[in-house]
């Protein structure tokens, strides 16, 4: 899984961007920032918010802008609330967790056997012509 949410930003949304488009895992939280890359001017609002523009953005093989100015949605939307947050509690990671725990015991991952013990030094002469074992 991915975690995401309006903090997500530049590559914070283009991480979660080609996590999905490479069929990794879910994207968990909320809708990401939106703003890829390339701005320089921040302007302050009387208000205390500021206004920010990208002067570049980044665009698809299909020849259609991606990610600039909407961002990445998640496939499970979680939102963190502030009293929560405030708490110490994560219910995106949570859930996050709560996922993986769940996918693990529906798909249980089946080890290989270990190799059989190897002796540190094989048996037989080494390129020099002598026996490593009896050094």
């Amino acid at each position: 899984v991915t975690l995401l949410n309006h903090y997500s930003a530049s590559d914070g949304d283009m991480f979660p961007y080609y996590f999905r488009k490479y069929g990794l895992g879910p994207l968990i939280g909320t809708r990401t920032w939106g703003g890829v890359r390339g701005y320089n001017n921040v302007w302050t609002l009387i208000d205390g918010g500021k206004l920010v523009v990208s002067q570049n953005s980044i665009y698809g093989l299909d020849s259609k802008w991606i990610v600039e100015n909407h961002g990445v949605s998640p496939d499970i939307r979680v939102d963190n609330l502030p009293g929560a947050v405030m708490a110490g509690k994560d219910k995106q990671l949570d859930t996050a967790i709560d996922y993986l725990m769940k996918k693990i015991k529906e798909h249980p991952m089946v080890l290989p056997q270990p190799p059989k013990e190897l002796p540190a030094y094989p048996s037989g002469k080494d390129a020099s012509g002598t026996n490593p074992a009896n050094k």
